[in-house]
């Protein structure tokens, strides 16, 4: 269950790494290919590659910020909940959505089960695709950012985290996965 008070787990390696910010810099051209990864997906227990949906489906690659399995970033949170319940949506206009974290396997798996995660929710505790994707990082953990990729692959839409505005509206996404 989520509570605002246990920081346990919260002072890791990870936490350090990540503690100084960097804002996020991502030159990736739109029309451009991303870079390739290979990532576990702890909803199914199965590593998923993005290779693997290249020539299937779109797919948005949803970077989000959890500090550890008891502590969400309070602007990621809520967009964790929307793009769960929106998930059929998705898959409904032939995309899929990979939702990337910097938790371990082991508190990503909570976060699977206290959530009722119906994506596959892929753990990059080393934060290799977060710093490939240049989405930033600031106070013990990357920032989010949103991405989608056309059936080929191409990036067709990105979204960099901001203050005045952190995520994609499920609206935006929706509309984007249309267009494809």
């Amino acid at each position: 269950m989520l509570t605002s008070t246990d920081f346990s787990g919260l002072l890791n390696q990870r936490f350090f790494n990540n503690f100084f910010p960097v804002p996020a810099t991502n030159r990736l051209a739109l029309g451009s290919v991303t870079p390739g990864f290979e990532l576990l997906d702890v909803t199914h227990d199965r590593t998923v590659k993005l290779s693997d949906y290249q020539n299937d489906r779109p797919v948005i690659l949803a970077f989000t910020r959890i500090f550890t399995e008891k502590q969400y970033c309070p602007f990621c949170f809520p967009h964790i909940k929307a793009l769960n319940e929106q998930y059929q949506q998705f898959v409904d206009r032939g995309a899929e959505v990979l939702m990337i974290t910097s938790t371990d396997a082991q508190q990503s798996k909570k976060v699977v089960q206290d959530l009722e995660l119906k994506m596959p929710l892929l753990s990059d505790s080393g934060c290799q695709v977060f710093r490939a994707y240049q989405t930033g990082q600031a106070l013990g953990a990357p920032l989010p950012a949103q991405f989608l990729l056309d059936r080929q692959g191409i990036l067709r839409y990105k979204h960099l985290f901001s203050f005045l505005n952190h995520n994609a509206s499920m609206e935006t996404l929706l509309s984007a996965c249309e267009l494809l």
